[in-house]
């Protein structure tokens, strides 16, 4: 016979009786941890939780001397820095966490960029890409390239596809740009994937054709705005030195056309941007858009030959970051809802449960795992940028020939395996122990341009430099200013 007598009912027990198990101390969980300023420092776990704590309070914590109860001791337990016998599920929640923060490495390959030709109508100096003059054919990606690019492109496990078309001046080969999307949406009536398509475009050449056939199809278009007229006409020449009406008339007429939500734009700081950033910005707030990218120039190409890119240094750009960074501040505490990109990345990082598809930002890098280049020519590389290096005579990241290579070759060659075992930040000196870590990433194409080393001394990293101080910025904002921090917030995407 089953007893089914019970206890008693009596008090409750003492809170001694729930603290007897703290009274052995607690563990440490993984962590890392980085000064935030003279006072401060940042700790991080592997999955992304921070806690700001005091100076002096990092050290007892490392000592095990933290009061079990207190404010600071819940904190920690509750953002997984201390384990004590009371945790009985805090590991299965880290795991669940870590697993979902890399599931985009497990999906794979999902940006597919076709550079569909290097013709080109502007002759920006600051141009990453060798582009070519208009009437150089030679340099147009032909229909049987393309066949062989997409039968790679959904060679790929992802259920997402985006294919985005880059150049030179990809409306300058619009024909082969039709045939690309209409033979992927026909081969994906067997692959069933999510299919996007996106051209990148300066909008110079754009015609009612190319509107009309972007609306039946469901392409978006981006663009570059560089800012107010006169810095978009020095940084973007073109013949008739009308390239800031032609980018203004095209958004117009792709929003009336297309709808407001298919056309973006993207900017790229110069010397002559500097200490310009509240005028650039106004520029888009004045055009309609609520966000911008405050984008550095890049180490490669005509920004290399033409010298635009040594014009200014890190620091430079910092301080133009953060002067755009508090304007955009001040603009959503006085209503108007406004986005900086680049930090709403790293924001996405730190609080979304998801990782990010930004290549730069990732562990191991997103080279050829999370987005793929095909060249006009047919070569395979294993990100935008290093296309770029190779227009320099560097092909350290091409990865084979679309025609000559399988896509088993190319995706197991030693020119994609050796940049992403070397972008692994939890092996990478310099980055292993440091308390961004779970924010940043190692680009090794940045590295191995300006270093010639994929890896990087990371110490002498402008890449490092950068991403430092904006994260420094981005958890100081958030610790002092309640405001900011609501807005700050709202840039995170669940």
């Amino acid at each position: 016979m089953i007893d089914l007598a019970v206890d008693k009912p009596g008090k409750f027990k003492t809170l001694e009786n729930y603290n007897q198990s703290l009274k052995e101390g607690y563990k440490l969980l993984p962590f890392r941890f980085i000064r935030l300023d003279e006072e401060r420092y940042v700790l991080t776990n592997d999955v992304g939780e921070y806690l700001v704590i005091s100076q002096g309070s990092l050290p007892a914590f490392v000592n095990k001397t933290i009061e079990p109860g207190s404010g600071l001791y819940n904190d920690l337990k509750s953002k997984h820095f201390l384990l004590d016998d009371d945790s009985s599920i805090a590991l299965e929640l880290v795991a669940m966490k870590y697993r979902t923060k890399m599931q985009q490495v497990s999906s794979f390959t999902g940006l597919h960029m076709f550079v569909v030709t290097l013709r080109c109508d502007h002759s920006c100096p600051y141009c990453q890409v060798s582009r070519q003059s208009e009437d150089r054919a030679t340099f147009d990606m032909t229909i049987e390239t393309a066949a062989k690019c997409l039968d790679f492109t959904f060679r790929s496990p992802s259920p997402s596809i985006k294919i985005e078309f880059q150049g030179g001046e990809p409306f300058l080969n619009f024909d082969l740009i039709k045939w690309i999307v209409l033979e992927a949406k026909r081969r994906n009536e067997q692959h069933q994937k999510d299919v996007e398509f996106v051209i990148a475009t300066n909008l110079a050449l754009l015609t009612d054709d190319i509107l009309s056939f972007c609306l039946e199809q469901d392409v978006h278009l981006s663009t570059s705005l560089d800012g107010p007229q006169d810095l978009h006409l020095a940084n973007r020449p073109r013949p008739g030195s009308d390239s800031y009406q032609k980018v203004i008339s095209g958004i117009n007429r792709v929003r009336a056309v297309l709808g407001p939500d298919k056309i973006s734009a993207l900017m790229t700081t110069t010397k002559a941007s500097l200490g310009r950033s509240k005028e650039i910005i106004d520029e888009y707030m004045r055009q309609g858009f609520n966000a911008i990218f405050l984008r550095p120039l890049s180490p490669y190409g005509f920004a290399i030959k033409t010298k635009w890119y040594q014009s200014y240094d890190v620091q430079d750009w910092l301080t133009f970051y953060f002067e755009g960074l508090d304007y955009i501040i001040e603009l959503n505490k006085r209503g108007y809802p406004f986005v900086e990109l680049y930090a709403g990345i790293i924001l996405n990082k730190m609080f979304s449960p998801w990782g990010t598809g930004y290549v730069d930002l990732q562990s191991p890098a997103g080279l050829g795992i999370s987005a793929i280049l095909f060249n006009y020519n047919a070569e395979v590389y294993a990100s935008d940028e290093s296309r770029m290096l190779a227009e320099m005579g560097d092909k350290q990241f091409c990865l084979g020939n679309i025609h000559e290579n399988s896509y088993e070759e190319i995706m197991l060659s030693e020119a994609l395996l050796n940049p992403i075992e070397q972008s692994i930040v939890e092996s990478v000196p310099g980055c292993q122990d440091c308390g961004f870590q779970p924010y940043c990433g190692s680009d090794p194409v940045y590295h191995y341009a300006t270093q010639k080393d994929s890896v990087g001394h990371k110490a002498l990293s402008g890449f490092c430099k950068k991403n430092m101080a904006i994260m420094r910025r981005l958890i100081s904002l958030m610790e002092d200013d309640a405001e900011a921090k609501k807005i700050l917030l709202s840039w995170v995407k669940v």
